[in-house]
């Protein structure tokens, strides 16, 4: 009897142990980096499709050698960023290819595969369908190059969240990755960053487009109306030091409608200093600053916007931020586009700011759909009614202020300017950026523009028109 119960003992111990390397632990030793059966088992599958909003193929996989599949780009650099890449071979994702890499390469849990195996079904991938427009994307990659400068733009619905285009130059053509050494010659020195996806990894400082969610915080809090008088003379102490306006312009007693249509510096400046930093760091953080968007895009691939010191995030709330020059969109905030399309978005939508997403559904190889994104809400940033007021006042921006240069027959647009001085001082070199949704009485589109370096280029001269390019693509 001890004999036999020593034996089942082991028995029973045997049992557990390898239970526990097959199916308890399946998934570490799946994606352990020292196993390379994964690997070379996901060189056998052929991934699943990507496509764009209208069926346009932007990724399959084709047969090579020995039963393996290589990836191929047929679209080339248009979607590299958004799309990215998938390198089996070198253990190589980016972009929608590592975040979907699971629905692509048909991964399925233990069991499922394990009874894929027993009906002798071959692995294969699904398709994923993204929301995104060809022919806006092209538009945008177009007028971006023409530009001469590196920089972004981001559309999105603003209803849904749906990302029409996530576009960044210069980019790169996922086609030509096939090579460790482009890998290396790409991210060297003088590269220019072609692999750097700046509408999400790169932060800039927003200029006067941060007036947008400075006027928005301003009348949610029930400190102003739109109609509130405010001092705009220049120059003007702010935070103990000489703030000026445009060209030193004085414009007296003015409306925060005003202020806004001639995007005032020393009337936003004071309302910083009035709002204080908690308030404004509150309504930061609920347009999303201060945490990376909730995009459907890998995590390492986006950065978090807010005030920023030597690298790290700094609160609004830290002695050594200015307030002041906070609420201009300068001091150390530094925003990606897509944070800022985020915040148009938002006011555009009502208050109600929706999760930005990259993809539609994803179809598997029977052409049934196994997972449709619905929209979600991110939250509620602002009231509907400070919403439409601040809608109003960037009605005017275009009608007659900084922003004319973005005008569509026929539609309204609301927008604003945002023009940063970068570089040494006397250098004359601005990062100019725009923001902007359309039709402004019912809203499809939302907007952020980024042009990294202009000489001596302005927001409504260099960002705009680049908007209205890509808002006459989409709003056809």
């Amino acid at each position: 009897m001890r004999l036999f119960a020593t034996v089942v003992l082991l028995f029973a111990i045997l049992v557990i142990w390898t239970s526990r390397w097959s199916v308890l632990d399946a998934k570490d030793l799946h994606d352990n980096a020292l196993n390379a059966r994964p690997l070379f088992a996901q060189l056998r599958v052929q991934r699943g499709a990507i496509e764009a909003a209208d069926g346009t193929l932007l990724a399959r996989s084709v047969r090579g050698p020995r039963g393996t599949y290589r990836r191929t780009y047929p679209t080339g650099s248009l979607f590299g960023h958004p799309v990215g890449y998938a390198n089996i071979a070198l253990q190589q994702l980016s972009g929608i290819e590592r975040y979907r890499n699971d629905e692509l390469s048909g991964r399925r849990d233990e069991l499922g595969s394990l009874a894929d195996q027993l009906q002798g079904k071959r692995r294969q991938g699904n398709t994923v369908v993204t929301t995104l427009d060809q022919a806006a994307q092209r538009v945008a990659l177009d007028q971006l190059a023409a530009t001469g400068s590196p920089g972004a733009v981001v559309a999105l619905d603003p209803r849904t969240g749906a990302v029409k285009v996530m576009a960044s130059t210069p980019g790169y053509d996922p086609n030509k990755l096939g090579d460790p050494g482009v890998f290396r010659a790409l991210n060297g020195a003088g590269s220019g960053a072609p692999l750097l996806d700046r509408a999400t990894q790169s932060s800039y400082a927003p200029g006067s487009t941060f007036k947008v969610l400075t006027a928005a915080a301003a009348i949610d809090s029930g400190k102003y109306t739109p109609a509130s008088m405010i001092n705009g003379d220049s120059p003007k102490a702010i935070s103990g030091v000489s703030m000026r306006n445009d060209l030193g312009a004085s414009y007296g007693d003015i409306t925060l409608t005003a202020a806004m249509t001639n995007s005032v510096n020393t009337v936003f400046g004071q309302i910083g200093e009035a709002l204080g930093k908690r308030t404004m760091a509150d309504y930061m953080r609920r347009f999303g600053f201060y945490r990376r968007p909730p995009l459907d895009y890998p995590a390492s691939e986006m950065l978090a916007s807010g005030e920023r010191l030597n690298g790290r995030l700094l609160p609004v709330t830290s002695p050594q931020v200015d307030v002041g020059r906070l609420a201009i969109g300068q001091d150390k905030l530094a925003v990606t586009p897509m944070q800022m399309a985020m915040v148009v978005a938002a006011v555009a939508n009502r208050g109600t700011l929706m999760e930005p997403h990259l993809t539609d559904r994803v179809v598997d190889p029977d052409g049934r759909t196994v997972n449709r994104i619905a929209p979600r809400v991110a939250g509620t940033p602002i009231s509907a009614t400070t919403a439409a007021q601040v809608n109003q006042m960037m009605r005017t921006v275009v009608e007659s202020g900084t922003g004319t240069a973005v005008q569509l027959p026929g539609i309204q647009v609301a927008g604003k300017t945002g023009t940063a001085e970068i570089g040494a001082t006397g250098a004359n070199l601005t990062q100019p950026s725009f923001v902007a949704f359309a039709p402004a009485d019912n809203p499809r589109i939302a907007i952020a523009v980024t042009v990294e370096r202009s000489q001596g280029g302005f927001g409504g001269t260099v960002a705009a028109p680049i908007a209205r390019a890509v808002l006459q693509s989409l709003l056809h």
